[in-house]
């Protein structure tokens, strides 16, 4: 049976079968319809608001902005019951969501920017949180499976609801669109109090929370492999960052007006389910440096062919965006859960996502500021050029042999982590 679930070619029926499993994907693809339609709605708000595409890129920003402080709000995760914490946080985020409704003028756009900020943080403890719960929930097995269906689901949402939302948002403005998104928390809040999972009540901490927050940090830094991962998967969403900061110049440079953009994520999005489905048997195969150091030279390659001004190159290079862009993401996510002590759950996962997402935040900002300096073509042959010397440090790791791959992946739910 182990050998079986370790190489199978074809698992993702496994991972659907499991009850547990199926209910964490379909809150996934519930909220995050609505996250992804009301994500690329509020840089559209803005730019017709406004009229900036300094201001667009920073609705992105706020929302990735409280990465910075995860490891503090990760903590949380370890010291109450996952299942309820999922189950509020998304109630929370359902309510907060109808504040968007008096956001009509520019200055209103305060309150757009202040839901934004506390709708990443409470994101970043639910992820945690999930995540945690989901290490006792699937086969350590199906990991690399599972995560990667699961990220076929959520950037799958790039296939509909962009466009979804765009077309909302022509008919019903913004505030259709975050009516929207307040409906698919609601329901994914109904899927998470399906789940059934024995939790005991967290222990007594005996040590502080700043404590307890630092242990998630030295554990990754202590571990080479981990180390390695998460620092390529930083690098990579910090040049993700500053990509996304020019979506708008791209549309502006074809022609085209900012709803052009719902196109080219969701072009983005069938290249995150094709190798999302693909990503447990290529993690076996090819081990996850190899795995992640292919997908960074592709996204490099990419980012640099997007400054031609051709719509079919534009279209092109974000369905090969969406292929290379999370094979880090898949490697270092994975790797983690496999190799952390379950009473680091929380903790690691929120560090691991500060540590990767974080610099999306950076990216997004310094992108933001460029992109009104600088020639945006310029800018993307630069970004491209530049990611691909990134590569060279996974190029140096030693490659885990077959055997070492299949122990990992044999190892017991109790070393796992994030999903």
């Amino acid at each position: 049976m182990t050998t079986s679930a370790s190489h199978s070619p074809w698992t993702v029926t496994r991972v659907l079968k499991d009850r547990n499993a199926g209910l964490y994907l379909g809150g996934v693809v519930v909220s995050g319809f609505g996250s992804s339609a009301m994500w690329l709605v509020t840089g559209i708000w803005v730019k017709e608001l406004t009229g900036s595409d300094g201001l667009a890129a920073l609705c992105v920003f706020a929302l990735w902005a409280s990465t910075l402080i995860g490891p503090l709000l990760g903590t949380l995760a370890d010291r109450t019951r996952r299942r309820p914490l999922l189950v509020w946080t998304n109630l929370g985020l359902s309510a907060l969501l109808l504040s968007l409704l008096a956001v009509d003028s520019p200055g209103t756009l305060w309150i757009l920017f202040a839901v934004l900020f506390v709708y990443g943080a409470t994101g970043v403890v639910h992820d945690a949180a999930e995540s945690a719960l989901v290490a006792t929930a699937v086969d350590e097995r199906l990991l690399g499976d599972f995560n990667g269906l699961r990220m076929s689901a959520n950037e799958g949402m790039k296939l509909v609801a962009p466009l979804a939302g765009a077309g909302l948002y022509a008919a019903f403005g913004g505030a259709g669109v975050a009516l929207l998104d307040a409906l698919t928390f609601l329901l994914a809040a109904g899927l998470y109090t399906l789940l059934r999972v024995r939790e005991p009540k967290p222990l007594q901490a005996s040590a502080g929370w700043r404590t307890q927050t630092a242990d998630g940090a030295r554990y990754l830094w202590r571990h080479e492999t981990l180390r390695s991962l998460v620092v390529a998967g930083g690098t990579t969403m910090l040049f993700a960052g500053l990509n996304g900061a020019t979506i708008y110049a791209v549309a502006e440079g074809l022609g085209h007006s900012p709803a052009y953009v719902g196109l080219l994520y969701a072009v983005q999005g069938a290249g995150s389910v094709a190798v999302g489905l693909a990503s447990g048997p290529l993690l076996r195969r090819l081990g996850s440096h190899r795995f992640a150091r292919y997908g960074i030279a592709l996204t490099a390659l990419a980012v640099a062919a997007r400054a031609l001004p051709y719509d079919a190159v534009a279209l092109v290079s974000s369905a090969a965006v969406g292929v290379g862009l999370p094979c880090v993401l898949i490697a270092a996510l994975t790797t983690v859960q496999r190799e952390t002590p379950d009473d680091l759950l929380g903790r690691t996962t929120a560090t691991t996502n500060t540590l990767v997402f974080a610099p999306n935040a950076v990216g997004l900002a310094l992108g933001a500021g460029l992109v009104e300096l600088v020639d945006y073509q310029v800018l993307l042959v630069t970004f491209g050029l530049i990611r691909l010397v990134t590569v060279v440090p996974l190029l140096r790791q030693r490659q885990p042999s077959c055997a070492s791959a299949s122990a990992t992946s044999d190892r017991s739910s109790s070393d796992a982590n994030p999903a």
